[in-house]
């Protein structure tokens, strides 16, 4: 709970006006800051701008994607050489949520393209993408860093040309690339030496678009998952008599998450379609069989590569389009799915999010330091060659900024490609104006550690919040959490990134600041960046680790959550891997993966290593609790570590669980956690 009195974050800003002109603007262009003001050492992990002054702010949430895509490339432009342009992006946690902690004056522009007026002669021109290769998105964004460009649309590029900008076409991308890989070729032949080798960025080229919810009336629910079954205990294949629904041109079956709140859902191994018998459908998702059938994917995942699971959590869906041949008496599907499905049947082809366009996210950040963009897929053999031979240009230690496609199969495969090449992962691909909160700063934060408590025997749990390796996390979902009036009643520890220090200050000051003694700030997996350990080139481990110890040390968060993992699979750390988390890291013991039951072992170093078993509801924690006290002989001390997910639960769930625990419970944050562990165990 923040404590009243207390400088919220930066403090509020007292500047808040509306202008339908440009002259602020006009009058801090017309002073302009030298070029490449940013600066970098080679002991920072990421840059630093120059410290922000005051700001010209547009409303760009409702925006086409081409003008948010603009004004992206202009701000790293404009910002490089000092933050002056703001975007608002998001709503998740309040438009002007952050820029009113940033306690410096800013502008709110009516009209977006005041700024484009404002700052047009700080540009050089234009560079015009092909709509028909999304991917020339990207490849413009970086042409835009090294031309001192703006990207645009080719509708987009006619207005820049007229009065009264006057800005002239320094690239046009149209018809110059066939496909994604035949750009993003072009672009390392051509591109990669003129580009920082510093730091790589991965954006995806453009997004869904969110339609309004609802349904044709011809769909109706034909299958239901009744329970909140978390594993396959109801694994089968499922009939379902499509009949009903013959008439139209196709028959669309929609896999929805039956229960939206919890973080699972509907997993289809299978899918066998048959006409009056004959089978005119059959595929297992992930394989290019499946293509043709996928009608709208919303963001739904795959568990695996060929042969793999598709899956839709947290209130995703996704959607089957069927064509049986003319006069098909009788349709059929056979499905082989498990996990609190809801499936639902129609003839009318319902709204699809698979539209697409352009945004801006993290484009300003790669424009102001001329890096290379890209967006290739790591389980297609052919990008995957190309990403391994990027990454093979890089020095151990380089930060990849953004994402990966395919979400879930691409996180665990292309994390594990960066690793085994030494490139560490910030998530950032929905951060805004990182080219702002790098000119921030945060003052000290004087510690408010919570006492240790005796060692007794007790069941002592420490409950986590995930996510925190993710930068945009750290500046959307982590602040509604943290506003949260709940929280500060229960001891949780906060997984954040401590390269938040070089990336944005002013978010990790508020987040120190605002800390009462039951909330800890700890270093999400696996460290400063997220990696998988054990694939980590051996040679340079120990040294990385040791060499970004100080961003654990100077934020504070100097115990780590880890991911191992190698196929996708959580796997223990090795005795050399413990040792130089214990020896490089001097961490007094660290949290590891997320996995379906919790543990405590000492690992190489003497180091105290334990399980994380992952909840989604308050339900969850208070069964698995019981559980503990259920097994427990009472005559020493048990320690039991929960992952609270961050997109499920909230402080006032944890407090729901701590408040159904009886006498023989203590919760405590991971400082403490730690060591009430060595003190069990008679480790110094």
């Amino acid at each position: 709970m923040i404590r009243k009195g207390m400088a919220i974050g930066m403090a509020l800003v007292c500047a808040w006006t509306f202008a339908s002109g440009a002259s602020a603007a006009e009058d801090a262009q017309a002073a302009k800051p030298p070029k490449d003001a940013v600066v970098w050492p080679q002991s920072q992990a990421l840059p630093s701008f120059k410290s922000v002054k005051r700001l010209d702010v547009a409303d760009i949430v409702n925006a086409p994607g081409d003008l948010k895509l603009l004004l992206a490339t202009l701000q790293g432009i404009v910002n490089r050489a000092e933050p002056r342009i703001y975007l608002l992006e998001s709503e998740e946690e309040g438009k002007t949520t952050w820029l009113k902690n940033l306690d410096v004056p800013y502008q709110l522009h009516e009209d977006a393209w005041d700024l484009v007026r404002a700052y047009k002669g700080e540009v050089k021109g234009v560079i015009v993408y092909d709509p028909k290769v999304p991917d020339s998105i990207n490849v413009a964004t970086t042409l835009a860093g090294l031309k001192d460009a703006v990207v645009a649309s080719p509708a987009m590029a006619e207005q820049l040309k007229a009065a009264p900008y006057g800005l002239q076409v320094l690239d046009d991308l149209q018809g110059k690339f066939k496909d994604r890989l035949d750009a993003y070729t072009w672009q390392y032949e051509h591109l990669w030496s003129q580009t920082t080798h510093r730091m790589l960025v991965g954006l995806s080229p453009d997004t869904s678009v969110k339609l309004p919810p609802g349904l044709p009336e011809s769909f109706r629910t034909i299958a239901e998952e009744k329970t909140q079954e978390r594993d396959a205990a109801n694994k089968k294949t499922y009939d379902l008599d499509l009949t009903d629904f013959l008439g139209g041109e196709a028959v669309y079956l929609r896999f929805d998450d039956a229960f939206p709140q919890d973080g699972w859902g509907p997993a289809v191994h299978e899918v066998t379609v048959q006409a009056d018998g004959e089978t005119i459908a059959h595929f297992i998702p992930g394989t290019p069989e499946e293509e043709p059938f996928l009608y709208d994917r919303q963001s739904s995942q795959l568990s695996s590569g060929q042969g793999g699971h598709r899956f839709a959590d947290n209130g995703r869906y996704f959607v089957y389009r069927f064509v049986p041949p003319a006069g098909t008496k009788q349709l059929t599907a056979a499905v082989n799915m498990w996990n609190q499905f809801k499936v639902s049947a129609g003839n009318v082809a319902p709204p699809s999010s698979e539209q697409k366009e352009p945004y801006g996210y993290l484009r300003d950040y790669a424009v102001a330091n001329r890096a290379m963009v890209f967006w290739l897929d790591a389980n297609v053999p052919a990008q995957k060659a190309l990403f391994e031979k990027i990454l093979s240009d890089v020095k151990p230690g380089t930060p990849y900024l953004g994402w990966f496609s395919n979400d879930v199969e691409g996180e665990f495969s292309s994390v594990e490609i960066t690793s085994n090449h030494g490139v560490y992962v910030l998530a950032a691909d929905w951060f805004s104006n990182l080219t702002v909160f790098s000119g921030t700063k945060a003052g000290p934060v004087a510690a408010k550690p919570a006492p240790k408590p005796k060692l007794d025997n007790k069941i002592y749990v420490s409950f986590t919040f995930s996510e925190g390796d993710n930068f945009q996390y750290n500046q959307h979902r982590m602040r509604n959490l943290w506003d949260d009036p709940n929280r500060g009643k229960v001891p949780i520890n906060w997984t954040s990134s401590p390269l938040l220090y070089d990336g944005a200050p002013a978010i990790l000051g508020y987040y120190r600041q605002t800390a009462t003694a039951n909330d800890q700030l700890i270093a999400g997996p696996s460290g400063a960046g997220y990696f998988y350990p054990e694939a980590w080139p051996e040679a340079s481990f120990a040294d990385f680790l040791k060499s970004s110890y100080s961003y654990l040390k100077k934020t504070g968060m100097t115990v780590p959550y880890v991911l191992n993992r190698v196929d996708g699979n959580n796997i223990p750390l090795s005795d050399a891997i413990a040792t130089a988390y214990a020896r490089e890291y001097h961490a007094p013991g660290l949290f590891l993966s997320w996995e379906g039951h919790y543990g405590v072992e000492i690992g190489a170093g003497r180091l105290p290593i334990s399980t994380i078993q992952g909840i989604s509801t308050a339900g969850d924690g208070k069964r698995i609790l019981s559980e503990a006290k259920a097994g427990w002989d009472g005559k020493s001390p048990l320690f039991v570590s929960l992952g609270l997910l961050a997109w499920s639960m909230t402080p006032t769930d944890v407090l729901a669980i701590a408040e159904s625990l009886g006498p023989e419970y203590e919760i405590v944050l991971a400082d403490n956690y730690f060591s009430l562990i060595r003190e069990s165990e008679g480790i110094r």
